[in-house]
């Protein structure tokens, strides 16, 4: 009787370890078998990218916040490429782009930043680094006006350093 038991125990074991492996299996198959309704112009091959990517980013917004441009400057490659959520672009280099955004900073009191979350993307077809951000901005004018809304912006860092920035804006009312 106790050889029977120990039979059916280990019988029992080796059917749930290898009935998980066939599961996992068949979810990784059904996975490869999707069909997406559209192709995508850039890319939708993207793995998780590095967090470094993430702190130079996440730096440049603190730089901001604090009204720091030289430190905000410092974040920012060589030549350095906006698009602002209103259709308007910015092209330059990082010393002009610096010199905008202090103008428009010194047109504010205080800026106070309240992100959401972040994530690094490396598109592997692309091999290009990205940072997605998701954050509300609440800025108070030196005539003291307030003005906030929801920002989710894509940088792109090369090397290091932010190249690109895709900026989309849901104004708060």
């Amino acid at each position: 009787m106790k050889k029977l038991i120990f039979i059916l125990v280990v019988s029992i074991i080796y059917a749930a370890c290898t009935g998980t492996t066939t599961a996992t299996n068949e979810s990784a198959q059904s996975k490869a078998a999707v069909s997406f309704p559209f192709t995508p112009a850039y890319s939708s091959n993207f793995s998780i990218g590095n967090d470094s990517d993430a702190l130079v980013v996440l730096n440049s917004y603190k730089a901001w916040e604090s009204g720091d441009m030289e430190a905000l400057k410092n974040t920012l490659a060589d030549s350095f490429y906006l698009d602002f959520p209103d259709g308007g672009k910015f092209m330059g280099t990082r010393d002009s782009a610096a010199k905008v955004a202090a103008q428009f900073r010194d047109s504010l009191s205080k800026v106070e930043l309240r992100v959401d979350g972040w994530v690094p993307l490396h598109s592997n077809d692309k091999n290009e680094d990205w940072v997605s951000v998701w954050y509300k901005e609440i800025g108070t004018y030196k005539n003291g006006k307030i003005d906030s809304a929801y920002f989710q912006e894509d940088n792109l860092v090369k090397n290091g350093k932010i190249v690109f920035v895709g900026s989309h804006k849901q104004v708060l009312k």
